[in-house]
């Protein structure tokens, strides 16, 4: 269960995510046009990002790899600061709501 701060930081982030173009909050998570980009797992915002970036992010100590079923995500990252969710749930909802390359042409 998440601590307070975290819970609040995750409401706000849902309120101003809402507005955006395609995005729905769901009790899994926030997604953008049906995709998952971004849940609350504990007291961190994990989301979907870049490889290139994911990796930065946890080579800085920003960021550390998300584990589903005990296997590493490549681009799927747990952040704890929660001054940082906003950038990154934006970055993560412009990454995963892209068209497919192609797909619009």
């Amino acid at each position: 269960m998440a601590n307070e701060a975290a819970a609040l930081a995750y409401e706000d982030l849902v309120l101003g995510l809402r507005e955006e173009d395609g995005v729905a909050a769901t009790p899994d998570g926030l997604l953008v046009h049906g995709k998952l980009f971004a849940f609350l797992e504990g007291d961190d915002l994990v989301v979907e990002l870049p490889e290139a970036r994911s990796a930065d992010l946890r080579t800085r100590g920003v960021a550390s790899a998300f584990r589903a079923a005990g296997h590493p995500l490549r681009e799927w990252v747990r952040v704890s600061d929660l001054q940082l969710w906003p950038e990154l749930a934006r970055e993560s909802h412009e990454f995963v709501g892209e068209p497919p390359v192609g797909g619009q042409s």
